[in-house]
């Protein structure tokens, strides 16, 4: 009963005027940015985020989720048309929905995603919804000890989970947790690591990170690729809806798509991304009816599994985020900076000191994930132009609005320099094959996890038994070691590298 008297706060939040205008710009910028190449949800939140100081924080949150999800949504139209995914979890989606394309099926393809997404997306806001005020109390329950462990398993979670090799994303995280030692110390007050530049005292922006290896670095590795590698298969588009055979086939893998994605997207570091990877694994695992396409040729399973898994994945990334006040993921990262700016302090408190911002951002999900199926479906045509629109002019507008978006943030030309610094380090990370967002993640977690060490070793007068004497903080911190263990098991190991170069 509580539930409901909940959400109907939460839709009376949701259905004002403001935050529905708020929500569908979200929702329609969140799709162009997801169908523009090689740009995702971090890079259009972190260029957005200096415009949020003049907006309330319920309205603001819910623009900056609609982006999310919106990302979501429309990396697979880029994914499906000329192979090229519009953020990292549409890279499963090109897979078998660029060769439905090829075979002029790219209507049935798009129709699938867009389709297992809106299914994935309203499951996966029900069980926020259910399971939040539950791991809320839960939050209640961890002190400083606790919270460090979290962030210890986070960090690990972030390296088993992340594609590709082991050792290059355990550097990505170490490299983010000594960037993020660059700042004032939080109990001496002494600036640390700031050779003396007044502006690193504060430490470097997380802005000025993600924009500089997402937005600028993708650019450049954008166009680095020759252009005639592109195929764009706009002429084939015919017959929005899939046929009756695609909807049989394509409905068990949504189904098991949202579940493996609601259950993954919890998890830090992993989040909608392994959602796909793995709803893909476990699509090629799974016996179809004879006849059917094979994986790799244009299956439809292999678009609708991953769509919902990596939707589903989104919305329940929400949780620890909303609950614990720990970001699961680069995009939630952004979200609690987002939090910070408005003075909101992200954590169990938010639903008993803001339950008409909780609750009206729950609401706003089930209002954007409807708008996003009535402009994905009948307006596809418009997307589909804008993939024509000549790289030379797309690149220097983004590049633009990039630079004004970095400079507003402290109307610091410190900040442009420091973006540009950060974009060939982020074109270096592509070329040797790094996946950068772990690095996000030490950089956020890394002074959380220092100052919740020094703080439970502050209480504790040095005691270092404290984080396993602790029930909580013992059992994160064996699941962690677990975690480990088992990914150094030879068989586990040689699996895992298998799965991801299936994937690659």
């Amino acid at each position: 009963m509580e539930l409901l008297n909940n959400l109907a706060l939460g839709f009376g939040v949701a259905f004002t005027l403001t935050n529905l205008l708020y929500a569908f710009g979200g929702a329609v910028l969140g799709t162009l940015i997801g169908v523009l190449p090689g740009l995702g949800p971090v890079a259009t939140i972190a260029m957005l985020l200096p415009s949020i100081y003049a907006l309330d924080a319920t309205p603001a949150l819910i623009m900056l989720a609609g982006i999310y999800y919106g990302a979501q949504y429309g990396g697979s139209t880029t994914a499906i048309l000329i192979n090229v995914p519009g953020e990292a979890s549409s890279v499963v989606t090109a897979l078998d929905g660029y060769q439905m394309a090829r075979k002029g099926r790219a209507g049935a393809a798009l129709a699938a995603a867009g389709l297992g997404s809106f299914f994935a997306g309203c499951v996966g806001t029900i069980i926020i919804a259910a399971f939040a005020p539950p791991l809320t109390e839960l939050a209640f329950k961890f002190g400083p000890a606790e919270y460090f462990s979290l962030m210890v398993l986070g960090l690990i979670g972030a390296v088993v989970l992340a594609s590709g090799s082991l050792v290059k994303a355990i550097s990505m995280i170490l490299l983010g947790l000594l960037l993020g030692q660059i700042n004032t110390d939080v109990i001496s007050g002494v600036p640390r690591y700031s050779f003396d530049i007044p502006e690193l005292t504060d430490g470097i922006g997380f802005v000025t990170i993600a924009m500089g290896v997402f937005g600028f670095g993708e650019i450049i590795a954008n166009l680095s690729r020759p252009a005639e590698h592109r195929e764009v298969f706009t002429k084939d588009v015919k017959g929005l809806w899939p046929t009756l055979q695609d909807a049989k086939d394509a409905a068990p893998a949504v189904l098991r798509g949202t579940a493996l994605g609601s259950i993954l997207g919890v998890l830090p570091g992993g989040g909608a991304l392994l959602a796909s990877f793995a709803a893909y694994t476990l699509e090629k695992k799974t016996r179809g009816r004879p006849g059917q396409v094979p994986f790799g040729q244009g299956n439809i399973r292999g678009v609708a599994g991953p769509e919902a898994a990596n939707n589903a994945g989104a919305q329940t990334s929400f949780i620890p985020m909303l609950t614990l006040g720990i970001p699961p993921n680069a995009v939630m990262a952004l979200m609690v900076g987002a939090m910070t700016i408005k003075g909101i302090q992200p954590g169990p408190q938010v639903m008993t000191s803001n339950p008409e911002l909780f609750w009206g951002l729950i609401a706003s999900m089930w209002v954007g994930n409807a708008m996003l199926v009535i402009l994905n479906l009948p307006l596809i045509g418009i997307w589909i132009k804008l993939l024509t629109v000549p790289y030379r002019f797309l690149f220097p507008s983004i590049v633009v609005f990039c630079a004004i978006g970095l400079y507003t943030l402290n109307n610091n030309t410190f900040d442009l320099y420091a973006g540009a610094l950060f974009s060939v380090v982020g074109y270096a990370f592509f070329k040797l094959g790094c996946e950068p967002a772990p690095l996000l993640l030490g950089f956020i977690l890394g002074p959380m996890m220092e100052e919740n060490l020094r703080r439970a070793l502050l209480l504790s007068r040095g005691d270092w038994t404290t984080f396993m004497t602790r029930p909580l903080s013992a059992g994160l911190l064996i699941a962690a070691l677990l975690m480990i263990v088992v990914v150094m098991l030879p068989a586990i190991r040689n699996k895992r590298e298998e799965a991801f170069q299936d994937e690659g």
